[in-house]
């Protein structure tokens, strides 16, 4: 049955995650976030009741809806496009939201500012800097010149947000092997290195979300905390 298969998906995905750890004896395990985006909230329930509690939405009705109406203890990430004008909506109508993934300008950062102050929340939202590290003017993100500026304008002009680290999606590079070094992936960590000097911190205090289905093990080799899995754990989607 499908339920089996979301179970048996998070298990080995889970199973491959510890081998990688002690693999390259990492100090903490890599997130895994579910990307539950179009998913039913059955399906999503199929994989808490797995053990899964890190859950990715693109869509902020979308993830409202599902947190009003799936167990509260779900740590909720919105990994999708954001306007301004829905910061308020995340802030004040999801249970549960543990990041905001895609700041991508100052004025979304000011906006979820604006939203997290006046939202009853118990501390600072942890907020990531999504950069857009292959230009390619499809995907989102700040360009890499401009992501210090803009996680200086996190850390220090918005008191209610946590800059929490950085975020890519990256171009698909199907022609990387196993062994090669992603671009993408390496850009990031440039960027988060510039970022820790300019923010006087360390830079292992700033998490890198990179790496989804297709290149999520290639991500960790290149140091990731967290890596946004969806079809290989609910299927493609339908």
């Amino acid at each position: 049955t499908m339920s089996d298969g979301v179970a048996n998906a998070i298990a080995s995905t889970r199973e491959r995650i510890a081998a990688l750890v002690s693999e390259l004896s990492l100090p903490t395990e890599p997130r895994l976030v579910a990307v539950s985006k179009t998913k039913p909230a059955d399906m999503l329930m199929e994989a808490y009741d797995a053990g899964q509690r890190d859950f990715g939405e693109n869509y902020v009705q979308e993830l409202v809806d599902k947190s009003q109406e799936l167990p509260g203890d779900i740590r909720w990430r919105y990994i999708g496009a954001l306007q301004s004008n829905k910061c308020k909506t995340l802030l004040h109508g999801v249970r549960g939201l543990a990041c905001v993934e895609t700041v991508d300008r100052p004025k979304v950062a000011k906006a979820l500012e604006t939203a997290a102050a006046s939202a009853e929340r118990d501390g600072p939202l942890d907020v990531l800097v999504q950069v857009n590290t292959s230009g390619e003017a499809s995907k989102s993100g700040v360009p890499p010149g401009e992501v210090t500026v803009l996680a200086e304008t996190i850390a220090k002009a918005c008191p209610h947000l946590k800059l929490a680290g950085l975020m890519t999606i990256g171009a698909p590079r199907p022609d990387l092997g196993p062994d090669d070094t992603n671009p993408d992936f390496e850009e990031l960590k440039a960027c988060r290195a510039r970022v820790a000097a300019a923010l006087g911190m360390p830079e292992d205090c700033l998490e890198l979300s990179m790496g989804m289905s297709a290149d999520w093990e290639a991500a960790i080799r290149q140091g990731s905390t967290s890596v946004r899995v969806g079809s290989a754990i609910f299927g493609a989607r339908a």
